[in-house]
């Protein structure tokens, strides 16, 4: 029978939250839901690029089939249209993590995460966009840009900027995305949407492309806090991260200081930082100045990207096919790898540094980038070593947080008065911290909002 719900409303546009609960109690289908995130897409998907495949009668029959399940009622994400980051595997999908290089069979089967957010409920509308092996930090491949919803003329972000365009444009509630480098945590920030990566072992992580031997972690993007815990809860099968009562008073570091001296920090990024900060001391948290001891964490996660992306391109079907700068970097990998320059040694002077560090702290807070998104334009074309220093110099900050394998979020703290795009703090913790970040940030989302879209 044809609803006679309208194809799009309050209701079905989000939260991911408002959409399930409206599922699950009756007052919404799954297939007006999932029609009208089509719409939205359909509409708007050509100012961003966000999204390399949709899914839209695929999606419309799994609408359909889900409401057919009698459990619908008790679905955590009952009906709620999400996207896919195009480097996991969807069952009936090419898994091709922007390249064309990659084999364009379709997956058999889905990745862990896809299968959990499906079995709660979830979606797929849509496959978005990556750079090619998931490696840069902008979003784009031949013939497609992938633009920041907030101005057209700058990134999204990378790896994940299909993602966080997607969320930020409000063409769905959620996202998943997988972090690397900060390539949840960067996007989020540039498109000013709320995104976290949990720590090691949290979610599902070990298969694609991209897993670099543990520096990569399956997260999330959403409009709001509470949207990204749901997310997160169902991907980590933890339902108490959805749990967001505040946490007890806090110790929390500000370290705005970047993680070389030869990083310049933009100030209104800077402004970011202390603006979570001050929402943080507002919520009664206990905060005060301090210096993050970094040691030579960037060089050895750059070596580790390096080596670890070299060992995992056999995967690659046409080699010869990758782009310029994809090569390079490989062949620099295999020198790497050649020379043994990655050792157990320097991860364990970086973590046990920052294992003193947080017996001093719960949380610390720092900018998440620090400068604006490059502009969006066709960074595939140029060489390996300006893709390297352009996205050194915008995002330092995030890169230690996956060579330890510790959980962070980036969240929205303000506009960039000269770019016209987001602005947005960093909240690290130490392993088995995402509840902890979570709450949080749910607290400082109450005390410093922020417009969940575009649109809004």
């Amino acid at each position: 029978m044809e609803s006679s719900m309208p194809r799009e409303s309050g209701m079905s546009r989000g939260p991911a939250a408002t959409i399930a609960a409206s599922v699950r109690d009756g007052s919404l289908t799954p297939s007006v839901a999932v029609d009208a995130a089509l719409d939205r897409i359909a509409a708007g998907n050509r100012k961003t690029n966000a999204f390399v495949v949709v899914r839209s009668a695929k999606a419309r029959a799994e609408a359909l089939a889900l409401e057919q399940r009698s459990d619908l009622d008790v679905l955590p994400l009952a009906g709620v249209p999400v996207a896919i980051e195009h480097n996991i595997a969807v069952e009936g999908e090419s898994t091709l993590a922007g390249s064309t290089a990659m084999d364009p069979g379709a997956a058999a089967a889905d990745h862990p995460v896809v299968r959990r957010l499906r079995a709660a409920g979830a979606v797929v509308v849509g496959l978005t966009a990556v750079p090619e092996l998931g490696l840069w930090g902008t979003t784009e491949s031949e013939g497609r840009i992938s633009r920041n919803p907030w101005n057209s003329a700058r990134s999204t972000g990378g790896s994940a900027g299909g993602s966080a365009a997607a969320v930020a444009a409000g063409l769905v509630p959620v996202a998943h995305g997988s972090d690397g480098l900060g390539s949840v945590r960067v996007p989020a920030a540039c498109c000013g949407v709320f995104g976290i990566k949990p720590g090691r072992h949290t979610v599902p992580a070990e298969v694609g492309f991209d897993s670099w031997s543990g520096m990569v972690e399956n997260g999330v993007f959403a409009t709001t806090v509470g949207d990204a815990a749901l997310a997160l809860s169902v991907l980590a099968g933890r339902p108490d991260l959805a749990e967001l009562e505040p946490p007890g008073r806090l110790r929390i570091g500000l370290a705005v200081a970047p993680p070389s001296r030869f990083f310049r920090v933009d100030r209104h990024w800077t402004a970011a930082a202390r603006t979570a900060a001050a929402a943080a001391v507002t919520a009664g948290h206990l905060v005060e100045p301090t210096t993050l001891p970094y040691g030579e964490s960037i060089i050895s996660v750059g070596l580790r990207w390096l080596a670890f992306a070299a060992r995992e391109a056999a995967m690659v079907a046409s080699p010869e096919q990758l782009q310029p700068r994809t090569r390079r970097h490989l062949a620099l990998g295999r020198l790497v790898q050649r020379l043994r320059l990655v050792r157990p040694a320097q991860l364990d002077r970086v973590e046990a540094r920052l294992l003193e560090f947080f017996e001093r702290y719960d949380v610390v807070i720092t900018p998440t980038l620090a400068a604006p998104p490059p502009r969006a334009r066709a960074w595939h074309t140029l060489g390996w070593l300006a893709n390297v220093i352009t996205s050194a110099r915008y995002s330092p900050f995030t890169p230690l947080w996956n060579m330890v394998g510790w959980p962070a979020a980036s969240i929205p703290m303000g506009m960039h008065p000269g770019s016209k795009t987001p602005v947005a703090a960093q909240l690290a913790g130490p392993p088995g911290g995402e509840s902890t970040l979570l709450r949080l940030s749910a607290q400082l989302e109450s005390i410093h909002p922020w417009k969940r879209t575009v649109s809004d």
